[in-house]
């Protein structure tokens, strides 16, 4: 059933206009909502201009996932990190969770990242308590491994990707 309901969807990754965004600012109620998603940088409570600041849409990879119908599904971002396609921001509208969107968003992010930035492998950051996240990486192929450096998060997993 679920492979029936994503199936019906084709997706496109865009560059998210002003309208994705704002749309995108209302799927963080709170401020811990912000917080596993964006990062500790993130300004809460924020504005356009704030979030829009905050998410450095000039300067990372900034995509928006739009459904078949025009409709904005999903958001991410990705930049090169010790080597690696980094896949950040990752979000999916609260009105189309539990579809299996996340893959389509993942697969569609690491399609372009990995050949943008020419890199064989990926990785993200996942705090340890998002475990419905953590469920999804794992069915993408990402496992949790040593974080190289020291951690830049507290209660946070790093989770790598490589080719099969």
């Amino acid at each position: 059933m679920l492979l029936k309901r994503i199936n019906q969807y084709s997706f496109n990754l865009v560059a998210p206009t002003s309208h994705h965004l704002a749309i995108l600012m209302r799927w963080f109620t709170s401020e811990s909502e912000l917080l596993q998603w964006g990062g500790p940088g993130f300004r809460y409570p924020f504005d356009q201009q704030s979030f829009e600041s905050d998410l450095r849409v000039a300067s990372l990879a900034t995509f928006s996932l739009l459904n078949n119908e025009g409709q904005l599904v999903g958001f991410g971002q990705y930049y090169l990190r010790l080597g690696r396609c980094h896949l950040g921001r990752l979000a999916v509208s609260p009105d189309f969770r539990g579809l299996g969107i996340i893959q389509a968003l993942i697969t569609a992010l690491l399609n372009k990242g990995l050949i943008e930035l020419e890199v064989p492998d990926a990785s993200l950051f996942v705090f340890e308590d998002n475990q419905i996240a953590i469920k999804a990486y794992h069915k993408a192929g990402f496992r949790v491994t040593e974080y190289p450096d020291s951690m830049p998060m507290d209660d946070c997993l790093y989770m790598i990707k490589t080719p099969s």
